[in-house]
């Protein structure tokens, strides 16, 4: 069997020759397997994977892509319906990163890998053990207990299953706490032997449940009886020519990598999809800072990571990968003894020892790095967590001053290990009302929405726009302290918005499905969907539809308010905390515009979770519509009319937009918001749902198209809408962002609720500003045409309003 990665010899041909072992089964498996020798009285011989990352450096795009490519056949044989409830369980120490890559692969599972690191204060919630390891103890320490607590499918990914004695134990530990009907085994190869095969059927039947294996490659290993023996004999044979050291000269050097706060380095305490969208957007950054500090001219270089810690410095690998012209690999440290054998046949050419350094459980101990010595690596990338950067990592023996024997050039990358926070006593004894609910407030059915706001809907809170504006621009009010008087719309006006929901429902069905499967993919299995008073709650809605029409889930979905410059109903996220775990929470909005609500959000969450210590709310925020490019889920960034924009209440549950107002809101309550049950006669709401939901079948392959299309983009935010805003701004004269609205639905919002002053409209622009140019011709407001614009429009509000500056009428005058 040949090989390339040892100068064309197969890697195992050394131990096959002198054990007599045999590797039989798929002709892929030499390209996957090496063998190698260990001192281990219950398994003498070692199966080396080349594409795993552990004891052989490899491309980090073939040790993810690997991974990645078995999370897409895990996903295909769940279905949408199975993978939506599915965990991925991946096991240390070896498959921590295979495990990830799996996940990532897969979609929308969260992921956990089981570790030998006990951590105080986090509860156990199981624990196995792993008959021919090194170090055989499991733990598995969720920061969430009800991680593993579903009956959805668990996915349990090894890098090899070979007697399924680790898989039997897993099982039979968590399926007495938690028993489900479905697990999938995901190993690079199935090596079991026919009796080992059926011994997992009569297991899988005995506790009725179905366990699938998925695997790169399947064979078997043949061993001779007397294989211990012999392998014993030779370890001692060669044992003696170990890791023969040479004299230190390499620099070591830190590079700070800016790792995101709050982000996990790892699935030990678990990494939810939202874990893996906030380490995507930061991956760039940080793999810039690591091609940075590499020394000029670097042709080869390593970077390794440290035990179970592999999936960071893998990821980080990958991007370094991407953009430096260097041949990049990736490997990682072990505590797992291998014989070194300086020969082609054998998988194992070189080791280096150290001493371990993360203080571990079961004491001290020796640690090693495989074939990085006599590699000739131009540097070195050591990734470790802040655990393990202790004085035993620095010094004489230690893993830096062995690496600096190999490599001129050794770098230093710190990653926080992620210690999850114990629960925060409550300082809150106030005990927070139920959200409200139609039909006593809004004319939504109840199951669609809650309402985490109090009914202001006896006070009287309305003022003429031009009263509102004024007072808002003096500096006299803030927007959030009364309501505009509520458009009522003409026969012409309701005209023009069936016709766009007519001409738009399709669109509007695509948008939702492709934001909602991206929802359920990268952020959580089972999001909590939280709507922004008002636009985002009838894309809430719709969302939770979607979910219904294409997984069978019924989502929780609630409102809340959000007011810029006073940022989120605090209130309303402590509710929220109480009741869900704020991981599982997705914020939605309609649309963007320049982008200020996400930067409220993002704001005002950071300085929650500092003042109460609650953590876990993402403040990426789903949008229907991102023309701005400030987001990175959203179902598209063309800026089209969505017709819940026409219209104010009476498209959106007949409730008003949301109240912040010093006399009315306390600190222990909501936000405010009415209901307008007087205009029930107009009301559209339900109509708007029904028409967009009636869509959902007919798109359903294009909202799977678009997914698949939008997985393989770079969605990075490029806050162009927030750069235009600014130069239109300059351009006209304004000087304030906030007074320049851009996108449909922020231009409507302008025409309904404030005082306009133009309204600028891109050349060319058709049936998807009918509405705007009959709003902007009844209260008498120029729209100019503009060549290069990258909205549809954009809506500017009077920058020197005074009453003076329109007519009595309310109709703009220029000035």
């Amino acid at each position: 069997m040949k090989n390339a990665v040892n100068d064309g010899v197969w890697s195992g041909s050394w131990v096959a020759e002198r054990l007599g072992v045999e590797l039989e089964g798929d002709d892929g498996l030499p390209a996957l397997l090496g063998l190698a020798l260990r001192r281990n009285p219950k398994r003498a011989h070692l199966l080396v994977s080349h594409v795993l990352g552990k004891h052989v450096p490899q491309s980090p795009s073939v040790v993810y892509g690997h991974g990645f490519r078995l999370g897409r056949r895990v996903r295909a044989l769940l279905g949408d319906t199975g993978a939506a409830a599915a965990v991925v369980l991946g096991y240390a120490e070896t498959a921590t990163a295979l495990g990830h890559s799996v996940a990532d692969g897969f979609g929308p599972a969260p992921y956990l890998h089981s570790t030998r690191r006990p951590v105080p204060g986090v509860a156990r919630a199981g624990g196995f053990e792993e008959s021919h390891s090194h170090a055989t103890s499991h733990l598995l320490l969720p920061e969430d207990p009800a991680l593993l607590s579903g009956d959805g499918p668990l996915v349990l990914v090894d890098d090899e299953f070979s007697t399924g004695n680790t898989v039997l134990n897993t099982i039979r530990d968590l399926h007495a706490r938690h028993p489900r009907g479905r697990y999938v085994v995901v190993a690079l190869v199935d090596m079991r032997s026919a009796e080992d095969t059926a011994r997992l059927r009569r297991f899988a039947a005995g506790i009725g449940a179905r366990v699938d294996v998925v695997a790169v490659a399947s064979g078997t290993v043949r061993l001779p009886e007397d294989v211990l023996a012999r392998g014993r004999e030779l370890v001692a044979r060669h044992e003696s020519a170990q890791d023969v050291p040479g004299p230190p000269h390499g620099r070591v050097a830190r590079v700070d990598l800016r790792w995101p706060p709050g982000l996990p380095d790892g699935g030990r305490h678990g990494f939810t999809p939202a874990h893996r969208a906030r380490l995507e957007s930061a991956l760039p950054a940080m793999g810039a800072r690591l091609a940075e500090a590499l020394p000029a001219g670097a042709r080869r270089v390593l970077v390794l990571g440290c035990e179970e810690l592999m999936y960071a410095p893998l990821r980080l690998a990958r991007e370094l990968e991407q953009i430096v012209p260097a041949q990049v690999r990736f490997s990682t440290t072990t505590r797992s003894p291998v014989l070194a054998v300086d020969d082609p046949g054998y998988a194992i050419r070189t080791r280096l020892v150290f001493p371990a350094h993360d203080d571990p459980a079961d004491g001290p101990g020796d640690r090693y790095a495989y074939n990085v010595a006599g590699a000739a690596f131009d540097a070195v990338v050591a990734v470790v967590d802040s655990a393990a950067d202790t004085p035993a990592l620095h010094g004489p023996g230690g893993l830096l001053d062995r690496l600096a024997a190999h490599s001129p050039h050794v770098l230093l990358a710190v990653v926080p290990a992620h210690v999850p926070a114990p629960p925060a006593p409550s300082e809150r004894p106030v005990m927070l009302p139920d959200p409200l609910r139609g039909p006593a407030f809004s004319s939504y059915p109840p199951e669609e929405v809650g309402w985490l706001l109090q009914d202001l809907s006896d006070v009287a809170l309305e003022a003429p726009a031009e009263e509102r504006e004024e007072a808002v621009q003096s500096g006299g009010a803030h927007y959030a302290e009364s309501l505009p008087v509520e458009y009522q719309p003409s026969e012409q006006y309701q005209g023009l918005f069936r016709t766009a929901l007519d001409a738009s429902a399709a669109r509007l069905a695509r948008a939702v499905g492709v934001v909602t499967e991206t929802v359920v993919a990268e952020r959580s299995p089972r999001p909590v969907l939280v709507s922004l008073a008002r636009a985002g709650t009838p894309v809430g809605v719709l969302m939770r539809r979607w979910a219904r029409f294409r997984h069978g889930l019924e989502l929780p979905h609630y409102a809340v308010s959000i007011v810029r410059g006073r940022g989120i109903d605090a209130n309303a996220l402590r509710w929220l905390a109480a009741h869900h775990d704020p991981r599982d929470v997705v914020f939605v909005d309609g649309w963007t515009g320049k982008g200020a609500i996400t930067r409220e959000l993002t704001q005002a969450l950071a300085e929650f979770e500092e003042r109460e210590g609650v953590t876990g709310f993402d403040p990426e925020i789903a949008v229907l519509a991102d023309p701005g490019s400030c987001v990175r889920t959203y179902g598209t960034r063309e800026d089209f009319l969505i017709p819940s924009a026409c219209l104010n209440s009476t498209v959106s549950g007949l409730v008003s937009r949301t109240v912040l107002r010093a006399d009315l809101v306390g600190p222990d309550d909501y936000h405010g918001a009415k209901f307008y049950r007087e205009l029930a006669g107009a009301d559209v709401s339900v109509a708007f749902l029904d028409a967009v939901s009636a869509r959902f079948p007919e798109v359903t392959d294009t909202v799977d198209a678009a997914v698949e299309e939008l997985t393989a983009q770079d969605r990075t935010p490029t806050w162009a809408g927030w750069r235009a805003v600014e130069r239109i701004s300059e351009e006209y004269g304004i000087h304030d962002v906030n007074l320049v609205k851009p996108g449909v639905g922020e231009t409507t919002r302008v025409l309904l609720r404030r005082v306009p002053w133009k309204i600028l409209a891109r050349a060319g622009a058709g049936a998807d500003l009918d509405h705007v140019r009959l709003l902007a011709a009844q209260r008498g407001v120029p729209v100019e045409e503009v060549g290069e614009l990258p909205y549809t429009c954009v809506g500017l509000i009077h920058p020197r309003y005074t009453r003076g500056a329109t007519g009595a009428d309310g109709r703009a005058v220029n000035v």
